[in-house]
């Protein structure tokens, strides 16, 4: 195993939700398992954790979360080892990736929303460490259609949200474990946006103006599929 190997991250796939927006697609399946352009769309987010480096991944389950375990398996045909994080009802963001901290260790690791198709670069962060005051770090989209106000703006590098203009979280982040385990609020169910907004003017946060899509209705799905076609 190389050095840099020896220094990569884990990383986390959120795909515990129930896809709501998406039905009928998620009556029988979870939006994970959505293909697009005849592939499940978490099966692209694996590929970009591979083409960076990523070796050991956690998936959360929840809603029809075995159909995500039986097609992916242990993550041999990406050269990687999944394991999965069980949730009887799901979790949220930040109480499923809590759940999920003793498989995911003690150090910095990312996160990727398994709903999101983005081609960003994710051997960038691999290859830039979080300092060590740094708690996290977000990427940031220019705001879509369905999400015209933002979530949060970006002063000096750091996420801010005073500063404007505001943008978009797109659903990628580089956490160290103690961002929840320091949370005050901490509880067995929540998201990670309030974490996030405890945390302004210490995470650092950049704009990434590449293909990025939040699959989260069929509209979006069939435009997404529209313009990879297109390519």
């Amino acid at each position: 195993m190389t050095a840099r190997q020896d220094n990569v991250p884990a990383a986390m796939v959120l795909a515990a939700g129930f896809g709501k927006r998406m039905r009928p697609l998620t009556d029988r399946m979870p939006k994970p398992m959505i293909p697009v352009l005849d592939k499940p769309l978490i099966e692209y987010a694996l590929e970009r954790l591979a083409a960076a480096g990523i070796k050991n991944v956690v998936i959360n389950l929840a809603y029809l979360g075995e159909q995500i375990r039986e097609h992916l398996g242990n993550g041999e045909r990406w050269d990687i080892s999944i394991q999965y994080s069980p949730e009887d009802e799901p979790l949220e963001t930040a109480g499923g990736i809590s759940r999920a901290l003793p498989l995911l260790g003690d150090a910095p690791f990312l996160v990727v929303n398994g709903d999101v198709w983005c081609d960003f670069d994710l051997s960038r962060w691999v290859d830039n460490p979080l300092p060590a005051d740094c708690p996290g770090r977000l990427l940031m989209v220019p705001n879509p259609p369905h999400n015209p106000e933002g979530d949060f703006g970006i002063d000096s590098g750091l996420l801010s949200g005073s500063t404007k203009p505001r943008y978009t979280y797109a659903g990628i982040s580089y956490l160290r474990p103690e961002i929840l385990t320091s949370y005050p609020h901490a509880r067995e169910r929540y998201g990670l946006g309030e974490v996030f907004a405890h945390n302004e003017d210490l995470m650092q946060a950049e704009v990434y103006e590449g293909d990025w899509c939040d699959v989260g209705t069929p509209e979006r799905l069939r435009k997404l599929e529209e313009r990879l076609t297109s390519e």
